[in-house]
């Protein structure tokens, strides 16, 4: 298991997102990222990425400063298996 940190402070919307989706890729079930943002509109927007692609998120800090995630990748992708399930109908 392998604990990735990724400093996204100072970044506005849309990149924190981003830069997330693109570092969620090459991790293996199992391991961590970890995020540090400073942009409100993360707690939105990254826990609902993270929702469509299966991971698990945690807020661990949400102060006037900082928002840091903690995302476990998992081996689920909810987002693809939806897409595919829906187009098979």
């Amino acid at each position: 298991m392998t604990t990735i940190r990724l400093d996204l402070t100072g970044l506005k919307c849309p990149l924190p997102v981003l830069k997330t989706r693109k570092a969620l890729m090459p991790l293996r079930s199992g391991d961590l990222l970890e995020i540090h943002c400073t942009d409100p509109l993360s707690v939105i927007d990254i826990p609902n990425l993270v929702r469509e692609t299966g991971d698990k998120v945690e807020i661990t800090e949400h102060t006037a400063q900082r928002i840091v995630f903690l995302i476990e990748k998992t081996d689920r992708l909810i987002g693809k298996a939806n897409q595919s399930s829906a187009t098979q109908g």
